[in-house]
């Protein structure tokens, strides 16, 4: 398994698609943080920032998760990861962690941007908001975890890396939707029901600062309902 985490971070650097990602990402977060917060000269706009950030990954997630099973189908080096000594689970894990580790990475590194925050909020009378901050840092990266898990999922269906990332656009598209879907329905039921499955619906308590265990439990089980039919179709592929 380290094997293969260490050769997936390698991979990610010896080719374009890691720095794109490093610098899409940071340009994306870099705007988005003049804009939101900056101008507005406070920190009431930081959970804009977020909210924006997290829209963002609809486009940016994909980079780094449409080549992590699509390109080994489409180099034919698959069956080399489904003989090789590491379980499927262990490989599809492996996969995830590297992307993980690249989007966590650069993400904390668009995070050093808030120290600009004491400058901007010195003269006002509450200052930095630092337990909202905190809140939403912890709950971006959960989503993070969440959007890149569907990514590898949807890398595993198909040998072609456009498809993979408009397959992962869409479906990551279709989670954070939902909750402005929910405002044109008018069944309880329903609503209810669209909302659990709604990735910004279980954000919002974080950007109070406050601490959504179910939210976390969420975001948990999405990462591992999403590598697990990963794996379901890796056992089915090497039995077939």
């Amino acid at each position: 398994m380290l094997a293969i985490y260490k050769r997936e971070m390698r991979a990610y650097f010896t080719s374009p698609i890691g720095y794109i990602f490093i610098g899409l990402f940071l340009a994306v977060s870099g705007i988005l943080f003049s804009v939101c917060t900056l101008l507005a000269g406070a920190d009431s706009d930081v959970n804009t920032y977020f909210t924006m950030i997290l829209y963002a990954f609809i486009i940016v997630i994909p980079f780094i998760t449409m080549r992590s099973f699509a390109e080994e189908r489409k180099q034919k080096t698959e069956q080399l990861l489904l003989t090789s000594p590491v379980s499927i689970a262990g490989m599809v894990a492996a996969k995830f962690l590297a992307a993980f580790t690249l989007f966590l990475g650069t993400f904390l590194v668009s995070c050093l941007q808030l120290s600009l925050l004491g400058k901007y909020t010195a003269d006002t009378i509450n200052g930095v908001n630092y337990p909202r901050i905190w809140g939403n840092i912890f709950a971006v990266i959960l989503v993070g975890a969440a959007c890149i898990a569907i990514g590898i999922f949807i890398s595993s269906l198909t040998e072609n890396q456009i498809v993979a990332a408009v397959g992962t656009i869409s479906v990551l598209l279709l989670f954070f939707v939902l909750n402005i879907l929910n405002s044109f329905i008018d069944s309880f039921l329903i609503r209810t029901l669209v909302n659990w499955f709604s990735v910004l619906s279980r954000y919002m308590n974080f950007t109070y600062g406050i601490f959504d265990f179910t939210a976390l439990l969420y975001y948990f089980s999405i990462c591992v309902v999403f590598l697990f039919l990963a794996v379901r179709v890796f056992e089915k592929r090497r039995w077939s």
